[in-house]
């Protein structure tokens, strides 16, 4: 009876062990399943240096990718006089210069002036002046234009490119609007001298390049012409101080001592 009771028991232990081996078995192949592999350490890149690469590869792209054509060069006029820049009349200067003309110039310094022939006049006085300037010719302004300007004029336009001293060329013919915008008098008291006297006329010149040929054409822009792009880049405006002296016993003549050109397009597109 004790055999065949040990004769059991070893059974029972030999099928325990093959129930426990194929548990076993099954459970390392479950882990292997999941175990996860180790890796090697990733290398990162520091903020700042992913943030170099990541813009100078995106420039890269860009250059190699971008299909946008190259900026033209600014046509924009280099001011010649930076803080003179005028571009409509003033009701109340146009009545000071109403009164200074009519009740002080003509009863006292020149019985024959007239602003409207001064402004007719001054038009012709700015196509010559515009056009020397244009084409460099800085020694025949002697007379025109003060003396004390003409370094600074030629300072500036020396490093004009080509179409932008054509732009400075202005035709009386494509001047469509003028106005005097103030007129001064000025008394200059020396001692032991007689006392000096000038007048200095502040004149305002819009023009559109190509008018005249327009209406030699028959066609006359519209009204709007400002707020449409094809007349905008051709509208500029001039701006000229005359000054003349009227001294007793002195001949004098009206010259130029200040004058700016500008685009209105170009100071909005400043804005």
């Amino acid at each position: 009876m004790n055999v065949n009771l040990v004769n059991r028991n070893f059974q029972n232990h030999c099928i325990f062990y093959k129930v426990f081996k194929t548990v076993l078995n099954q459970n390392l192949n479950t882990c292997r399943c999941l175990a996860v592999p180790v890796e090697e350490p990733r290398r990162y890149f520091c903020p700042s240096t992913r943030t170099k690469f990541v813009n100078s590869f995106a420039a890269r792209l860009k250059r190699c990718y971008s299909t946008d054509k190259p900026a033209p060069p600014s046509n924009k006029l280099p001011p010649l006089s930076p803080d003179f820049r005028i571009v409509w009349p003033s009701l109340i200067k146009s009545i000071k210069n109403f009164i200074l003309t009519t009740f002080i110039i003509k009863p006292y310094l020149d019985r024959d002036f007239n602003l409207s022939d001064f402004v007719s006049g001054s038009k012709r006085a700015v196509e010559v002046v515009s056009n020397k300037l244009s084409q460099g010719d800085y020694g025949s302004l002697e007379g025109l234009v003060t003396k004390d300007i003409i370094p600074t004029l030629q300072k500036t336009i020396s490093l004009m490119s080509l179409g932008q001293r054509e732009q400075l060329a202005i035709n009386v013919e494509d001047i469509y609007f003028s106005f005097p915008y103030q007129v001064g008098i000025i008394f200059d008291d020396e001692e032991n001298k007689d006392q000096k006297r000038f007048v200095e006329i502040t004149m305002v010149y819009h023009s559109l390049k190509g008018l005249s040929t327009m209406r030699s054409r028959g066609d006359d822009p519209p009204l709007n012409m400002g707020m449409m792009p094809e007349y905008q880049k051709n509208i500029s405006i001039s701006n000229y101080r005359f000054i003349r002296e009227f001294t007793k016993g002195v001949e004098g003549d009206w010259t130029v001592n200040l004058m700016n050109h500008f685009r209105p397009i170009d100071e909005e597109t400043q804005e």
